[in-house]
C-alpha cells in the first residue's frame, strides 16, 4: 500500500481513538453532608434534592451523599463548605447562628404557633431575608427545610413543669439562644456535637437532650432515654446550603437545577416531618417511653419562667423582628 493510500484509513483511526476517549458530557460531582441517617428527615431531603437536581442538569450534576456525620458534625460541615472542599450540606438553624447570628432569633421558645405559621414566615420576607445573609458568610443558602418542633427527653424523671428542669444536665447544640434559655429555667445545658450524644446519654455524663419528633425517632432515642416531654418549646428549621465555590462554577442552568432541587428537598423534609408528627408519638410509647404531654396551662407557666431571657432575646434581635414574625399570618 501506497503511503498516499495510508493516509485516509490513518485519520480514520486517529478520529476514532479521539471518539472513544472523549467524555459524553462533563460533569460536577456534589458532595453533600448531613447528620443523621438516610431514612431521616435529612435523608429524605437529601434524596429529593439529589434526584431533582441531577434530573433538571440532565446528569451534570452527580451528587454524592454522607449521611450520619460521615464527614464530621453539624459545625464542621458547614466550615468545610465555607472553605470549599465540600459542597453541600443539610443542616439544623440552631448550629447556623454560630455563622449568621441573625438566623438565632427563629429559635426564640415559643416564638412560633404552629407549622403553618412557621413555614409561613420562612417562605416569606424574613426568611428569605436570613438566607441572603449566608452570601456574606462564603455561603449560598438555598432553601428552608424543617425538623419540627423540638421536644424533651431525660432518664432522670418525668418533667412537667419549670422546677421540674432544675439540675438536668440537658445536651443542647453550640446555640446561644438555646443555651440562654435552659440556663434561664435551672437547668445545665451542655453544648455538643450531636455525634457524641448517644454515647453521652448511655454513659450517664448527660440527663438529656432536646430535638424534634423527627430526630427522636429516626435516632432511636428511645433506646437510651425513658421520658419524654412534649414541650414544643422551640420550631427548628434546616436549611439547604452549598459552597461559593460551587455556585460560582455553574452556569445559569446549572445554578436553576440546584435551587430548584434544593427547594424540592425542603418540600420533601416537610413531609416527612408532617408524617412523624403523625405517628411518631404512637412509636416511642410502644417502643417504652413514658410521655408528658403540657396543656396549654402548663406551657404557659414555662413562658413565665423564661420571662429574664425573652428580655435579652429583645436586646439582640430587636422587638419589632420578633413582634414581626409572632404576629405573621
Amino acid at each position: 500500500m501506497s503511503f498516499l493510500k495510508r493516509i485516509p484509513a490513518a485519520a480514520a483511526i486517529l478520529a476514532a481513538a479521539f471518539c472513544v476517549a472523549a467524555p459524553a458530557a462533563a460533569q460536577t460531582e456534589v458532595k453533600l453532608a448531613y447528620a443523621l441517617a438516610t431514612n431521616s428527615h435529612y435523608g429524605a431531603g437529601a434524596a429529593a434534592w439529589a434526584e431533582t437536581a441531577e434530573k433538571l442538569s440532565n446528569g451534570k450534576l452527580k451528587f454524592k451523599q454522607f449521611p450520619s456525620s460521615a464527614l464530621g458534625g453539624e459545625r464542621e460541615t458547614v466550615e468545610s463548605v465555607q472553605l470549599g472542599t465540600l459542597e453541600a450540606v443539610i443542616v439544623s438553624s440552631g448550629t447556623l447562628s454560630n455563622f449568621v447570628p441573625e438566623v438565632g432569633v427563629t429559635d426564640i421558645p415559643f416564638l412560633f404557633r404552629d407549622l403553618k405559621h412557621a413555614r409561613s414566615v420562612l417562605d416569606g420576607p424574613v426568611g428569605q431575608d436570613l438566607l441572603a445573609k449566608f452570601r456574606s458568610r462564603n455561603l449560598v443558602a438555598l432553601a428552608w427545610g424543617e425538623q419540627g418542633f423540638r421536644h424533651l427527653t431525660n432518664s432522670r424523671h418525668p418533667v412537667s413543669k419549670p422546677d421540674d428542669m432544675k439540675g438536668l444536665k440537658i445536651r443542647t447544640m453550640e446555640n446561644p439562644v438555646h443555651i440562654t434559655a435552659f440556663k434561664t429555667l435551672g437547668a445545665a445545658p451542655t453544648p455538643m456535637a450531636w455525634p457524641e450524644v448517644i454515647g453521652a446519654l448511655q454513659q450517664g455524663t448527660i440527663d438529656g437532650q432536646e430535638n424534634p419528633m423527627s430526630v427522636i425517632v429516626s435516632a432511636k432515642l428511645a433506646q437510651v432515654q425513658k421520658y419524654l416531654t412534649l414541650t414544643g418549646h422551640v420550631y427548628s428549621p434546616a436549611a439547604l446550603i452549598v459552597s461559593t465555590k460551587l455556585w460560582n462554577s455553574l452556569d445559569d442552568a446549572g445554578k436553576k437545577a440546584l435551587a430548584e432541587g434544593a427547594r424540592a428537598g425542603a418540600q420533601a423534609m416537610r413531609a416527612y416531618v408532617d408524617e412523624v408528627e403523625r405517628k411518631g408519638l404512637a412509636d416511642v410509647k410502644a417502643a417504652g417511653m413514658q410521655v408528658v404531654e403540657l396543656d396549654d396551662r402548663s406551657k404557659a407557666s414555662f413562658q413565665q419562667a423564661l420571662g429574664p431571657a425573652y428580655k435579652q432575646y429583645e436586646s439582640r434581635y430587636g422587638r419589632a423582628l420578633i413582634d414581626s414574625i409572632a404576629n405573621a399570618k
